[in-house]
């Protein structure tokens, strides 16, 4: 069988990515980050520029109306090429290898002292107003209120069953200190939260902003329970993707521990039976899921809904006269959506190794899949007893992972990062009656796709309320045996160079043309 070709970019040393500012010094001296000094509105204006630069590199903005001590960076996670290279990744497969590995072999965090920690250099106690040291923004026009969704939750050892957990709640700072906590269902934090829910006990928890980016990368782990269970070490494993232990510190005003680089930390305590809407629109009205809030991962407006709260004790950060950076997160984005799925990728990668070691290849969350909602699981068939665990894969991924929709297995020969390669695999090796599976009917799903919303009928949309309809699986791959009737041409690329007969500017005069499916084919020779 054919082997589908990947493009290595050429590597430079990799950055001191232990926290944000150092990173982001290294991104200059590469080329790969760009700034301006304009004013620049955390309504609407940030994601507008972000979605105009989209999959771009990433971008700083070092005047923020209203916010003189801060300074607010996004898309850093926008460019893979960048992010292979920040961690000295030689391309997309060794990265989802390494990423593995890390699960297996996390590096313990270490505890400084708090006057060390730079993230403690100046403290606020009991702040009045959490939103005068945050930067809220808002995505869409759609939104009635800015939202802090960019910041990572920070749970700790008797929290999380001896581990650490890192992820992403939105939060609405509605009453001063105190602000609505979202927490996805079957998510880690919601597993924390239930721990609590029946004795009434508050949660103590930190909220980082700025963080070092492996700890960014390991936020976006989502629904990959099945490899990251309650009790693992998300920040063990961050610091093994860094190559270097995470240093973490004890919290001032509660009993829990935080990330000492950050930039900004909020300290306090979930209440998970003090519920609050989301919104003020959503309170005057008293429906949970109908009012538009916050995009969600899915690529739709989210809702806004009653969620538990956040009461904040204390504001950590660096010095104010050195503008703490805030890293504003538009969903729905490359940045975004990279964050959310190199840790996944890896996890469903270590997922099939597990079940049946040597023949996944490559696992792929392409763009269009958003970030939770599907995957293409690459195979090799070594022999034809091999034949099937495709198969297996595909109702493992399904089922382990909260709400998938779609995961597609292809063949070695197929280009797992082009989309058009797997429509043609789709088309062209699929038999509906047998090769399209759906393992899990009536499974639990997410609210966050409205054909599962549209399950609950007249009530509200809500977790309680609606129904999943099951994943699809779509067996794609050549099958055993028949290899040489499925053989795709192979075009003698590597044999000829186009510089030896057309000049510099025709050649990029053409190749300005290609677009689409052809950079694969081209590239590959198929």
């Amino acid at each position: 069988m054919q082997k589908a070709m990947h493009k290595e970019k050429p590597q430079t040393d990799s950055a001191d990515v232990m926290d944000l500012r150092k990173t982001l010094e290294w991104l200059k001296s590469q080329g790969d980050l760009i700034e301006t000094d304009k004013p620049v509105d955390p309504d609407l204006e940030v994601t507008g520029l972000q979605k105009h630069l989209d999959g771009g590199c990433p971008v700083i903005f070092n005047n923020v109306k209203g916010k003189p001590n801060h300074r607010v960076i996004t898309n850093l996670f926008g460019d893979m090429n960048v992010i292979n290279k920040m961690f000295g990744w030689k391309n997309d497969i060794e990265r989802t290898r390494k990423i593995a590995q890390a699960f297996r072999k996390p590096l313990k965090p270490v505890i400084i002292p708090q006057e060390q920690a730079p993230v403690q250099e100046h403290v606020i106690l009991d702040p009045d107003d959490v939103n005068k040291y945050m930067v809220p923004i808002r995505h869409t026009t759609y939104e009635t209120e800015l939202t802090v969704g960019s910041g990572i939750r920070c749970v700790s050892f008797d929290q999380f069953d001896g581990g650490t957990d890192l992820g992403y709640n939105r939060m609405n700072f509605r009453w001063g200190n105190i602000g609505t906590f979202q927490i996805s269902p079957g998510s880690h934090m919601w597993q924390v939260a239930n721990k609590y829910y029946k004795d009434d006990k508050p949660i103590p928890i930190s909220m980082c902003f700025g963080v070092p980016p492996a700890c960014t990368l390991l936020a976006g782990a989502g629904f990959d329970y099945a490899i990251l269970p309650m009790g693992c070490d998300e920040i063990g494993i961050a610091g093994a993707v860094q190559g270097s232990p995470i240093r973490m510190v004890k919290c001032r005003t509660v009993d829990a521990y935080t990330l000492a680089d950050a930039e900004l930390v909020l300290e306090g305590y979930i209440h998970p039976r003090d519920r609050r809407f989301e919104t003020k629109e959503s309170e005057d009205a008293g429906v949970q899921g109908r009012y538009h809030f916050h995009p969600e991962w899915a690529g739709y407006m989210g809702k806004a809904y009653k969620a538990p709260t956040f009461h904040v004790t204390a504001v950590t950060m660096r010095k104010p006269e050195t503008k703490p950076i805030i890293f504003a997160l538009g969903v729905h984005t490359l940045d975004d959506h990279n964050i959310d799925t190199t840790v996944r990728e890896a996890a469903i990668f270590e997922l099939c190794e597990r079940l049946q070691p040597g023949i996944v290849q490559d696992v792929v969350i392409p763009y269009c899949m958003t970030d939770w909602g599907g995957c293409v699981i690459q195979v090799k068939k070594r022999h034809q007893v091999d034949e099937g665990w495709q198969r297996n894969f595909l109702g493992a991924a399904l089922s382990c992972s909260q709400g998938m929709r779609l995961a597609i297995a292809v063949s070695e020969d197929t280009d797992p990062y082009s989309m058009d390669d797997i429509m043609w695999c789709m088309t062209t090796r699929v038999n509906p009656r047998t090769d399209i599976l759906n393992p899990i009917p009536g499974g639990r799903g997410q609210t966050f796709m409205p054909a599962e919303r549209m399950t609950a009928g007249d009530k509200q949309w809500t977790a309680s309320n609606t129904q999943f309809e099951g994943g699809m699986g779509i067996d794609a791959t050549v099958p055993f045996g028949y290899e040489s009737d499925f053989l795709r041409p192979v075009y003698p690329v590597d044999q000829v160079k186009p510089e030896d007969f057309f000049t510099k500017k025709d050649i990029e005069n053409a190749k300005s043309r290609m677009v689409g499916w052809v950079h694969s084919l081209a590239r590959t020779g198929r």
